[in-house]
């Protein structure tokens, strides 16, 4: 979080901002079954991170905050350029990808795949990976 003072006698204001991308549609080969595997289906993939010190909040410029595409091609490439099991490790290395790219706080990643393959009329099942830098030993003791 950043702090911004708004004139002489402002007090000191903290800004944070997250960013979220969801429904990001993308065709996969990810699942436990060979089938699954092999021929592939949609998964819906959300997104959402903290974004440090992001000055587009005072300058209003582009340059200053994000580019949604690319966090959209970040994820995307994790999510086809090779198979895993599960979707827990699939919302993992997105999480790792983000996190390493925008220098965030955390990220979160949910996987939703629409209509599986289990036996019971199931609309859809999902994961959702939390990924949290741990708070330095000095920080802590601040905030006691």
């Amino acid at each position: 979080m950043e702090e911004h003072r708004q004139g002489p006698h402002s007090a000191a204001v903290t800004t944070s901002v997250e960013i979220e991308v969801r429904g990001l549609s993308i065709y996969t080969h990810h699942g436990v079954t060979e089938a699954e595997r092999e021929i592939g289906q949609r998964l819906e993939i959300d997104v959402s991170f903290d974004v440090p010190d992001c000055d587009a909040v005072l300058t209003d410029r582009l340059e200053d905050t994000v580019d949604y595409a690319e966090v959209c091609d970040i994820v995307a490439l994790g999510a086809t350029e090779r198979s895993y099991k599960t979707l827990e490790r699939l919302c993992h290395v997105i999480g790792e990808r983000l996190m390493e790219r925008f220098a965030c706080e955390s990220v979160r990643v949910r996987a939703t795949k629409p209509e599986p393959p289990v036996p019971l009329a199931v609309s859809e099942v999902a994961v959702e990976v939390v990924h949290e830098r741990p708070i330095p030993d000095d920080q802590e003791e601040e905030s006691d």
